[in-house]
């Protein structure tokens, strides 16, 4: 089995070098893996970085402009020639050594997704603002009520799954708002989902964080747009 793992990558020059040395290290006895990078038309010395060390990576896709991170990772499935699929973001929020766990349920259980869960996590996770749980709260209830699931964090977007259950040359979404997308579509597709407990160190507006209170309206809808198409 192979493990695909897309990085989209934005002005990250502060963590994109030791997230792919992380990811580089990790053990690989239960799958082999394929990493890669998509570099959305990054302005710092992302660019250089990546350049500079390709042997931490088995392919570089570039955006000659910044095109969104739902682009970049459909732009990633497409070339990936893995079994399964997951996303892992250069920020360094998520733990790259939490991909194992992911594995172990894959080979123990032949899963079609597995969901990482901040809220039941396993060691650590940073403390953010209220509103954010809140809303994620939110996010959750509305796809377990409309999909029939018992997910605690399905924005957790640490979401890995078998690359047969989707068409990435259909996916219609290029924002935060994809990952919503894929994962109603393969939850439809599949039959047999996990969660496992991650660690999380997000990082606020001011380090980086990219995402905006405004796209939680651009999740729900396609929550409730895709389960009744």
């Amino acid at each position: 089995m192979i493990l695909s793992i897309i990085i989209p990558v934005y002005n990250e020059e502060k963590t994109v070098l030791k997230s792919l040395q992380s990811l580089k290290d990790l053990n690989k006895n239960l799958f082999q893996h394929e990493v890669i990078v998509v570099n959305d038309g990054s302005q710092d010395s992302t660019s250089k970085i990546l350049n500079e060390n390709k042997n931490l990576y088995d392919k570089l896709l570039t955006n000659e402009t910044n095109k969104g991170k739902g682009f970049s990772i459909k732009k990633g499935i497409i070339e990936a020639k893995g079994t399964h699929i997951i996303c892992h973001d250069a920020d360094l929020e998520y733990n790259p050594k939490d991909i194992l766990k992911f594995e172990k349920i894959f080979a123990d259980f032949d899963a079609d997704g597995v969901l990482g869960s901040r809220f039941n996590y396993s060691d650590y996770t940073r403390s953010h603002n209220i509103l954010n749980k809140f809303a994620n709260h939110l996010i959750t209830l509305a796809f377990n009520l409309l999909y029939n699931t018992t997910f605690t964090d399905v924005y957790s977007c640490y979401f890995a799954f078998k690359k047969e259950l989707i068409d990435p040359n259909l996916l219609q979404t290029s924002g935060f708002e994809q990952h919503a997308e894929i994962l109603c579509k393969v939850v439809k597709s599949g039959k047999k989902f996990y969660e496992v407990p991650i660690n999380y160190s997000g990082r606020s507006y001011s380090e980086g964080k990219k995402i905006r209170p405004h796209h939680f309206f651009s999740v729900i809808y396609q929550i409730f747009l895709r389960r009744f198409i």
